[in-house]
């Protein structure tokens, strides 16, 4: 019997990380901070949310897994170890361009999205109903 599907948001962060550093960017994540298990220096939370810098330059030791982002960074100068659960991250983004991908609370929610609960023709069925549409925009 297959197991549930995964979260796909580490594996798109992971991904986005990758994609910065090659590119010479620096990734920034967003926290939602109201969240279970999330360590970060209260002080620095504004709103409910903190904006932590994961480039390989700041973040020591990170570590992405499947359940997690945790890693060593100085916050005023004050060494601090950050954990924070993967539901958590609300998005990733490059601080120089601002691309990047923003993720809903509820799109992870029993690991799926909506569009994968529909059977495979009804899948199709919406593939061709949008067909001649476009999706895609070009961001500058």
């Amino acid at each position: 019997m297959p197991n549930p599907s995964r979260s796909k948001r580490p594996y798109l962060i992971r991904a986005m990380h990758e994609w910065m550093a090659d590119n010479g960017n620096t990734p920034h994540i967003v926290i939602d901070t109201s969240i279970d298990g999330v360590t970060v220096p209260d002080e620095h939370v504004k709103d409910g949310k903190i904006i932590l810098n994961i480039s390989e330059a700041a973040a020591h030791n990170l570590k992405l897994t499947n359940d997690s982002v945790s890693f060593r960074a100085r916050f005023g100068g004050v060494p601090f170890d950050v954990w924070v659960p993967m539901a958590s991250v609300l998005g990733i983004y490059s601080r120089e361009t601002g691309q990047g991908m923003i993720f809903s609370h509820d799109s992870d929610a029993a690991g799926h999205t909506d569009q994968e609960e529909q059977s495979p023709t009804q899948q199709a069925d919406d593939i061709e109903s949008n067909r001649g549409r476009a999706h895609l925009r070009i961001i500058k």
